[in-house]
């Protein structure tokens, strides 16, 4: 990779996964995060097992989206690059990708559960309930199982008849949160208001166990305040 839209990829990807380290929402080496460039037919994605404290812009691997290998850099990838590339190659809109194994959302995952939208700080940033995939099968499991893992991810989307620019979450069942934006820094950006809501939700129902979700035109209000052509919350970009 070389110009400076690459170095400028380069730095936006290493600061979204130095934003995970800063939310509180990777430890160690888990979690990576992602951007892409799709003239330039290829994604930058954290390496493979590096600790962030030690990762460094230089480090990024660029991965070719049509195959998977590797076009520049010494590291291996992460192992989640697959999971990743079925994203990128199945919604053209999306330009990051993050996945986390942060606490919150990640019992959710354990769980099974959909993360219901029970208030407006979840509506101003998922358009309904953060969907959770169905349980890999065996074959699958055993298979190319990253692959698989980006693919069920599109299935709980298109079955529900989710936009990803709506729902740019969904919960992989028994693993953990997968979010994306329009860059490797808004995806950050949703995987720490993900975490936030599923905090916010299992303390909603730690007080009330019957707590309904809030009504749709309220739900839609609120999200359409931030996003889409009608939105008007912050400030007019000049």
């Amino acid at each position: 990779m070389s110009g400076d839209g690459a170095a400028a990829l380069r730095e936006t990807v290493w600061r979204a996964n130095q934003q995970l380290v800063e939310a509180g929402l990777v430890s160690g080496a888990f979690g990576n995060a992602s951007g892409i460039d799709r003239e330039g037919g290829l994604i930058l994605i954290k390496p493979s097992g590096v600790p962030y404290a030690e990762l460094r812009p230089e480090h990024l691997v660029a991965v070719a989206i049509d195959d998977g290998r590797v076009v520049d850099g010494d590291l291996r990838p992460s192992s989640d690059t697959p999971t990743h590339l079925a994203l990128y190659r199945r919604f053209p809109d999306i330009g990051g990708v993050v996945h986390t194994h942060s606490p919150e959302a990640t019992a959710w995952a354990q769980a099974g559960r959909p993360i219901p939208p029970f208030g407006t700080t979840h509506a101003d940033h998922f358009r309904g309930a953060v969907p959770v995939t169905r349980q890999l099968q065996d074959a699958e499991v055993a298979g190319e199982y990253e692959h698989e893992t980006g693919m069920v991810i599109v299935e709980t989307l298109e079955l529900g008849g989710l936009n990803p620019t709506d729902m740019p979450a969904v919960l992989v069942a028994w693993h953990g949160p997968f979010t994306w934006g329009w860059d490797a820094s808004s995806a950050a950006d949703n995987a720490v208001a993900l975490e936030l809501v599923a905090g916010i939700a299992r303390r909603t129902l730690a007080l009330d166990p019957a707590a309904q979700p809030m009504p749709p035109s309220l739900l839609e209000r609120h999200f359409r305040r931030k996003h889409g052509s009608t939105a008007y919350y912050g400030q007019r970009q000049p």
